[in-house]
């Protein structure tokens, strides 16, 4: 990412994401000392981003989505997800594959979306070791080219794979067969690709209901980091406060000294230096257009 590079961060690709990863989750400073909760994640995501942060309470679970990619056609890009609901992860992970990432500007030019609009995940469902998914009728009509076809396929099989369990996958489309099934026997994890850098996904300030003064100024990234340096100015002035980490360390969270009544759009620069689980740094001086949330 290029420093002094300005963009804004779309409402409703940042809703969609941040709902997904951050849902139940509250602000913390550092692990407790004796963790409560319970971690579970998938061999995929460890590979990937490493383990998974503790929680202070509950039972969590990541694991990864992998995106179909549109700089490299044929092949995918993984996102960390969480979700404290053990018997739906299947059919969850599916839901958001199909709805997409948005346009994260971020990722701007890298995300493709070959699911036609209104496609659904009707069923998911498991026989030994294969996993059938039943998509509905829109997906019969799409007009793929082949490396789109095969994206969208490793998109799923590689989701649903890393479930401990499953070693097939089965595509079934309103019930019937398709011939992108036949696809699933090729698929393997050749077609992902490696990460780069941690990424910076935006910047969102949090206010009480009814009230305009920001409290807490959220910098999300793309992954669990651990955060070596983190300021955000506006106004040409630093924002004084303290700074804790996200659970599952996803966002650098400061809590304003004296809360300001920033507008959305304002202007916050941020300086940043993170490490993800497994060692890849980032650094960036960035300008953001601040999105703001009542809590």
């Amino acid at each position: 990412m290029e420093n002094s590079n300005l963009f804004r961060l779309s409402s409703l690709a940042a809703l969609l994401f941040l709902m997904v990863v951050f849902a139940g989750c509250n602000a913390r400073k550092e692990p407790p000392a004796e963790a409560k909760g319970r971690v579970n994640a998938t061999g995929a995501f460890v590979s990937q981003f490493g383990p998974v942060p503790p929680i202070d309470k509950g039972t969590c679970y990541g694991f990864v989505i992998y995106f179909p990619s549109a700089k490299e056609p044929g092949r995918v890009l993984p996102f960390p997800f969480f979700s404290f609901d053990e018997g739906s992860l299947k059919k969850v992970a599916l839901g958001k594959l199909v709805a997409g990432m948005g346009d994260l500007p971020a990722y701007h030019g890298e995300l493709a979306q070959p699911f036609p609009a209104g496609t659904r995940v009707l069923d998911v469902s498991q026989a030994g070791d294969t996993v059938t998914v039943n998509f509905s009728k829109e997906l019969a009509g799409t007009q793929l080219d082949t490396k789109a076809q095969q994206s969208l396929v490793s998109a799923v099989v590689l989701t649903l794979r890393q479930f401990s369990g499953v070693s097939r996958v089965a595509i079934k489309v309103d019930g019937a067969d398709t011939p992108l099934n036949k696809l699933t026997a090729s698929v393997d994890e050749k077609g992902v690709l490696p990460l780069a850098p941690p990424r910076l996904l935006g910047v969102t300030g949090m206010k009480e209901k009814g009230r305009s003064d920001i409290e807490e100024i959220d910098a999300f990234f793309d992954r669990p980091v651990d955060i070596k340096e983190l300021t955000l100015s506006a106004d040409g002035k630093k924002i004084e406060g303290e700074i804790y980490q996200s659970v599952f360390d996803m966002a650098g969270v400061l809590k304003a000294k004296k809360p300001q009544p920033y507008p959305p759009g304002t202007t916050i620069k941020v300086h940043w230096k993170v490490v993800d689980k497994i060692g890849r740094a980032s650094s960036g001086d960035t300008d953001v257009a601040l999105e703001v949330k009542e809590h």
